[in-house]
């Protein structure tokens, strides 16, 4: 029996910020994306995190908002109400552009760390176009790619106790595009990373 033919994987990089700390009673409020690079049988090949993006800033969905999360973006919350892209276009083009970028592969998303960022996309996906580009599970988690090669406990991982050479030279600013791609930079480094030891 010949073995199973599996897809190259097209890693996403994502952020999102949001306006409370989980979806549907609060409203992720912008969207951003940039491709990190490809993996299959020869093995991972960065991307330009910069030439191919996307980023929406997304209409809130309820009247409930955290002022101390609202705070972090920095985005008003007025005028996504009056201006912000609705959330059922925001996610359809998201899953068009997802189809585009990952022609022949399959997308996963990237984040550091996943966890906040899937449980709003994915929640937005469902709710707004019936499905998720990336299954149900497709996500992978830096802190905890970072913590297998380290051989570092996954709550001891920060950004602070990396070594320099595997972090992005671009600042965090909470900005969901500019992150996306400071975290593309940063899983790509990761990918090529083979441990201290290196």
């Amino acid at each position: 029996m010949s073995p199973r033919r599996v897809r190259p994987s097209l890693y996403v990089s994502v952020d999102i910020e949001a306006d409370g700390p989980i979806p549907g009673p609060y409203s992720m409020i912008s969207l951003g994306a940039a491709v990190a690079g490809r993996q299959d049988a020869d093995g991972f090949t960065a991307a330009d995190p910069e030439e191919h993006t996307f980023y929406r800033e997304l209409r809130p969905i309820s009247e409930e908002f955290d002022a101390q999360a609202l705070a972090v973006s920095g985005l008003d919350r007025d005028r996504l109400c009056r201006e912000g892209t609705d959330p059922a276009t925001a996610m359809a083009g998201f899953t068009a552009w997802v189809g585009e970028v990952s022609a022949g592969s399959q997308p996963v998303v990237c984040g550091y760390p996943v966890a906040f960022d899937w449980i709003f996309l994915y929640w937005y996906l469902v709710r707004f176009t019936g499905g998720s580009p990336f299954g149900h599970s497709g996500c992978m988690d830096m802190k905890t790619l970072y913590a297998t090669k380290a051989g570092t406990p996954l709550r001891a991982v920060a950004k602070g106790t990396m070594p320099r050479h595997l972090l992005s030279r671009r600042r965090h600013t909470h900005h969901a595009l500019d992150d996306a791609v400071e975290q593309a930079e940063l899983f790509a480094n990761l990918m090529r990373w083979e441990g201290p030891a290196s």
